[in-house]
């Protein structure tokens, strides 16, 4: 059990740790040979060249000698949030520009909340007795201000109660008005975003078979008898899986390659060698230069031989396509509506943008992606209920009893005040950290198994589960496994009757454990991800032994992106304990407070200078935002109804059971007023565009822009010929044909006329 002493080592151990990154972070940015490290993003747009020199009559090129810079080592703070919101949409995207204002959700909500409940509920609970008289209960002052410390049946309750309508009430309100927000700011960027190939394409999965067809002929035979007026060209889907895994692996050697050939050139009287085994460590000694040109040659030759087979075999062909329409109307009415009497058939749905595209998934046949989503669910729920055992640990690690009899050898120094305030208020936090760190791939690998086209949906998947993980094993376990470990002697020597008071009294008792947590995680952790400590040693490392040309230089570059799967799941977790320990134990509110405000100010200075979006979803994940901080307020609500109900205060029960009802009608509410434009595209809306396009650019060859936009990236990166269905999709006749007929069944010769003279001018643009 934390004390407040212990609270106060960990709080300064954490503040030293996020004040030394910083610090470290404020030198680093200025140094002229890590501005790629700290500022890629402006690289990217090509508004930042590399720094030629810095410091007057002392000029260096690698280290910063105008030492009036080091001044204002601080002015990145006022930088970051300078920027207004509408150029960050503009510079970074609208997932960037409101992924960061769910730190601000967060202080809007936390901040009235923790002034009212400290102005109210901390009086209210810090004068109660009832920890005073209950014998052998292990405490610390922390928990005399939380309701812990209450008389059960006195109508101090009531406060509590009242506070809960009161949190209850403004968090609806301001999730209310942080929906309406969102949900204008995506109508509007929608609306005024440039064209784009997603906007006129549609992803079509399960084409059925047919004997005396291909999938791609089938595919436009079927478009064009069912959208014959909008239909405009397809692209079928390859299963070039394997071939983008070998050129994955050529990559890699051609580094490795590079590595050696410029150590070489350093030092040209020793060749260098490797050894053929495990990253180069076992095996046999070869000449490094030679071994890995001969691999680079045999892999070249594996690939000219899957080019050779997805060139000219059907089966490479997998029943799905990419299908492109003439308006953004037309494939909004394509993407949004059943295609078939079959369900199971000619399944359409918004194709993500270009790079959002999973292009592993796409070959996974319909069937089987129904059977991995049953395996990844049982696995989700084996992993999630088995991790139960590393969180047991780290839950015996929060009070010294459990330490001790766990590890034996270590009470003598356990007896030490100092080493005891270390362990009790920095060493839990930091161990659940360690633990949570592992999972994030494990989840991300389950989720790709479930077939999701897209990486915003993967991430999204992958969210939702991390977002249960951390619910069930870090929240709840947390609290069951710690009130049991901690209470268990009680439990064994008290009537049963009075297990229930206990419990009720042990459950506030974890605030100090997520304490300590959040200052591991909020404050120095973040801390932490400005210093990008491995960017730095990694783009260092590429920049001496695997770059040679300006290009090499920025493929060095490791910008990253905001990795929404772990991060916001991460959020809701402060979400959570805020709501759930607001009318508990206000005392967490100020460090979550912290959390969210530097949180905020260190997102937004790395989404402005740093990270490179991975895709543009136009903030489809805020449905799922609000959705969670919904199930934390509901989770918030039946735990202060259970635990009012061994404070002997049965006649609030009705009171509280009001909030649940009525929040979820508030989610049932936000759900038909606003989640409609997140998944649907309004046609009133795709046809002014349209309009204005054709207004604006009459010409637009538009079948040429979107000619390439859905070819598989290895068909791209290497220099190949294209496989021969993709130039038969363009030259085939179907299109003509049917708009020839349709010219002929309407009478209208100038159609046919118009038809040529498009098709004629396409062919010359």
């Amino acid at each position: 059990m934390a004390s407040v002493r212990d609270i106060v080592v960990s709080a300064a151990i954490n503040l030293l740790s996020a004040l030394t990154f910083l610090l470290a972070f404020a030198f680093l940015r200025l140094q002229p040979i890590n501005d790629r490290v700290y500022f890629p993003k402006w690289y990217q747009k090509g508004t930042r060249a590399s720094p030629t020199a810095s410091g007057g009559f002392l000029k260096n090129k690698f280290v910063n000698l105008n030492f009036k810079t080091y001044l204002k080592f601080w002015n990145w703070m006022p930088a970051a949030l300078r920027m207004p919101e509408a150029e960050l949409i503009d510079h970074a995207g609208l997932d960037s520009a409101v992924y960061v204002r769910i730190y601000l959700l967060g202080l809007k909500i936390f901040v009235p909340i923790t002034i009212l409940a400290f102005a109210v509920l901390v009086p209210v609970n810090w004068t109660g007795s009832t920890l005073d008289d209950i014998k052998d209960l292990t405490y610390s002052d922390i928990d005399k201000l939380s309701i812990s410390n209450v008389p059960s049946g006195s109508l101090r309750l009531v406060a509590h109660v009242v506070m809960a309508y009161v949190v209850t009430l403004w968090t609806c309100y301001v999730l209310y008005k942080e929906y309406q927000i969102v949900t204008k700011k995506r109508l509007q960027f929608l609306a005024s975003e440039n064209r784009r190939p997603d906007q006129f394409t549609v992803l079509v999965r399960n084409v059925p078979s047919e004997n005396d067809e291909s999938v791609s002929e089938n595919v436009e035979h079927f478009f064009c008898v069912n959208h014959p007026d909008h239909y405009l060209t397809h692209q079928v889907v390859y299963d070039a899986n394997r071939l983008a895994r070998m050129v994955g692996r050529k990559k890699i050697l051609q580094n490795w390659l590079t590595y050696y050939e410029t150590k070489f050139e350093r030092n040209p009287k020793k060749r260098p060698r490797t050894k053929t085994g495990l990253w180069g460590m076992w095996g046999k000694s070869v000449d490094a230069i030679d071994y890995y040109s001969a691999q680079i040659k045999k892999i070249n030759e594996y690939e000219a031989e899957e080019r050779e087979k997805l060139m000219n075999d059907p089966e490479a062909i997998i029943p799905a396509a990419f299908v492109s329409f003439k308006s953004r109307w037309g494939a909004a009415v394509c993407a949004q509506t059943q295609q078939s009497s079959d369900q199971s058939l000619w399944l359409t749905e918004w194709a993500p943008e270009p790079r959002d595209v999973y292009w592993n998934n796409l070959a996974t046949p319909f069937v089987e992606l129904n059977v991995k989503r049953i395996l990844a669910s049982l696995a989700m729920f084996c992993l999630t209920f088995f991790f139960m055992i590393p969180i047991a640990f780290v839950q015996s690690l929060a009070s010294l009893d459990g330490i001790i009899k766990v590890l034996p050898f270590l009470e003598p120094l356990m007896e030490q005040e100092a080493v005891m305030s270390v362990v009790q208020g920095f060493l839990p936090g930091i161990a659940l950290k360690i633990f949570l760190a592992l999972l994030p791939e494990i989840i991300a690998s389950m989720s790709r198994i479930e077939g999701h086209a897209s990486l915003s949906s993967l991430d999204r998947r992958s969210a939702e589960k991390y977002h249960f993980f951390l619910l069930v094993n870090v929240f709840f376990g947390s609290i069951i496994t710690g009130a049991a470990f901690e209470q268990l002697h009680k439990f064994l020597n008290q009537a049963p009757s009075e297990i229930p008071r206990t419990v009720g009294v042990a459950i506030p008792m974890k605030a100090t454990f997520f304490i300590t947590y959040i200052m591991v995680d909020g404050w120095a952790g973040i801390a932490a991800e400005i210093l990008r400590l491995v960017p730095l040693i990694t783009y260092h490392f590429k920049n001496t032994f695997l770059v040679k040309t300006e290009y090499d230089r920025e493929q060095a570059m490791d910008p990253g992106t905001v990795d929404f799967s772990t991060s916001e799941p991460q959020i809701q977790l402060y979400f959570l304990l805020g709501l759930v320990y607001s009318v508990v134990t206000p005392f967490i509110l100020p460090f979550i407070i912290v959390f969210f405000a530097f949180s905020y100010l260190v997102f937004r200075h790395q989404i402005i200078n740093v990270y490179d979006q991975k895709y543009e979803s136009g903030a489809a994940f805020w449905p799922d935002v609000h959705r969670r901080v919904i199930i934390g307020l509901i989770i918030s609500q039946l735990l202060l109804l259970g635990l009012l109900s061994t404070k002997s205060a049965l006649q609030s029960t009705p009171l509280l059971l009001v909030l649940p009802v009525l929040t979820i009608a508030f989610d049932r509410f936000c759900k038909g007023r606003f989640e409609s434009a997140f998944v649907k595209f309004p046609l009133q809306e795709a046809m002014k565009k349209d309009t204005e396009e054709r207004a604006t650019e009459p010409n637009l060859n538009l079948k040429a822009y979107l000619q390439d936009a859905y070819v598989h990236p290895v068909f791209k990166d290497i220099d190949m010929n294209r496989p021969a269905a993709l130039d038969d999709e363009e030259n085939s006749p179907l299109v003509e044909t049917s708009s020839r007929k349709s010219s002929e069944e309407s009478g209208s010769p100038g159609i046919i006329v118009d038809t040529v003279i498009d098709e004629i001018a396409s062919y010359y643009i």
